[in-house]
């Protein structure tokens, strides 16, 4: 018996995953069909579970999706798409279009397997298969809310009003993003400068102190400044050892910090203080908020759009969310359960409630992400103008240690003299 896996999509959009065991590829098509009507979903795609190499091929993944998102733009490619859908294309022409253009910019791009996507949209268009199935068959390429946003404007017939939400939103998620990075860019900068004067020093300054020091009997060396010279004698005497290293636990940070158990970890560690930690907070439920509302806005239901956006929160706040939907699911107001799980900040709420009063949820959740947004970037601004002069204070301490400590003997033998 071969272990099979069928990818299929429900009425709500969501793509779903089932386990199979068949004896051929034949016998796991009829399994997956009949599991299909059971479980009420459209299948996407059945294949073969590589059993023994889970490990190999997660990583695989991860480094294929790494790539294949820094070259897919979906934010420009719902922008062009939206154009020609203006322009008076039909959905599948206007994505023929696209893929001509691509082709000819990109000659010889259509064998690079899964580094773009429009071929192959094109194609499960042409078997018969809807725009939002075809986007979900390709996961690392257009997020759930994307493929929920299409598949509930498929029942609406509103396609081109879809595509306009959705730049806006991400236009707003991409404003906040950009301004965090571009805060967090110059501090970053001088770590690694620090980093890099003070492996000079000690590769560089510290041997020729030391052999110096070598020749003075009558200079007894701090401690401190025997333990400097002495690493920097190792660091010069193994120099290629050392910038491997180095350049080894600066590569081995920077994928770290791309794995999302690595980064959950970090904000509950960043969380645990209590300033950045409210703040972290707040950066969650306004994406929540925006997200939501979008998907509202979009015509999906509201507790298929609840499950959809979970995973913005981190996990204490997912099993308050999955506590809240029940509540919602049992008829209570959905204000009063997210705020009875901490999920609802004093302004949030406030309108919130005004939404259900007038039936503008959707425009209330916005309103609320925008708010909070604003405060946010106030935030970010603060907090770089406060961090800059700190770390740059921390640098000079730093390397003005090591410079004192290399010259306090010849400060101490100066005096003696005297």
């Amino acid at each position: 018996m071969t272990k099979y896996v069928l990818l299929g999509l429900n009425a709500r959009g969501e793509l779903q995953q089932f386990d199979l065991l068949a004896l051929n590829e034949d016998e796991a098509q009829r399994e997956a069909a009949q599991r299909a009507r059971q479980a009420d979903v459209q299948v996407v795609e059945v294949c073969a579970a590589r059993a023994g190499k889970t490990g190999f091929s997660r990583q695989h993944m991860s480094f294929a999706r790494m790539f294949r998102r820094a070259r897919f733009d979906l934010s420009l490619f719902v922008y062009e798409l939206l154009a020609l859908l203006r322009a008076g294309l039909a959905l599948t022409e206007a994505l023929e279009t696209l893929d001509e253009r691509r082709r000819q910019n990109q000659p010889g791009a259509a064998e690079e397997k899964g580094h773009y996507v429009l071929s192959e949209l094109i194609r499960l268009m042409q078997q018969g298969k809807s725009f939002s199935v075809s986007l979900a068959a390709h996961p690392d390429c257009f997020s759930a809310l994307f493929v929920a946003m299409v598949a509930a404007s498929e029942q609406t017939g509103g396609m081109t009003q879809a595509l306009e939400r959705y730049l806006q939103y991400d236009g707003q998620v991409s404003l906040v993003r950009q301004k965090i990075i571009a805060a967090s860019l110059y501090p970053v900068m001088l770590l690694i400068t620090g980093m890099v004067v003070a492996f000079f020093l000690l590769w560089f300054l510290a041997p020729r102190f030391g052999h110096v020091y070598e020749g003075m009997t009558h200079a007894e060396l701090p401690l401190m400044s025997q333990w400097l010279i002495s690493f920097g004698l190792f660091v010069s005497d193994h120099t290629l050892a050392s910038l491997v290293c180095l350049t080894t636990t600066f590569a081995a940070t920077v994928v770290l910090s791309m794995r999302p158990a690595v980064q959950q970890r970090c904000l509950v560690l960043l969380g645990r203080i209590a300033w950045i930690g409210a703040m972290l907070k707040l950066m969650q439920l306004a994406r929540f908020y925006r997200s939501l509302g979008m998907l509202l806005q979009g015509g999906v239901a509201l507790l298929p759009s609840l499950t959809m956006t979970r995973e913005l929160l981190p996990l204490p706040l997912q099993a308050g969310l999955t506590r809240s939907m029940l509540s919602i699911a049992q008829g209570k107001k959905m204000s009063e359960s997210l705020e009875h799980e901490s999920l609802m900040t004093s302004v949030a709420l406030r309108l919130l409630r005004a939404g259900e009063r007038n039936g503008q949820i959707a425009g209330m959740l916005e309103q609320a992400a925008m708010f909070h947004e604003r405060e946010i970037t106030q935030w970010v601004d603060r907090f770089a103008r406060l961090i800059e002069p700190v770390l740059m204070l921390i640098m000079g301490l730093g390397i003005g240690s090591i410079v004192v400590l290399l010259y306090l003997p010849i400060f101490d033998l100066a005096g003696s003299l005297q």
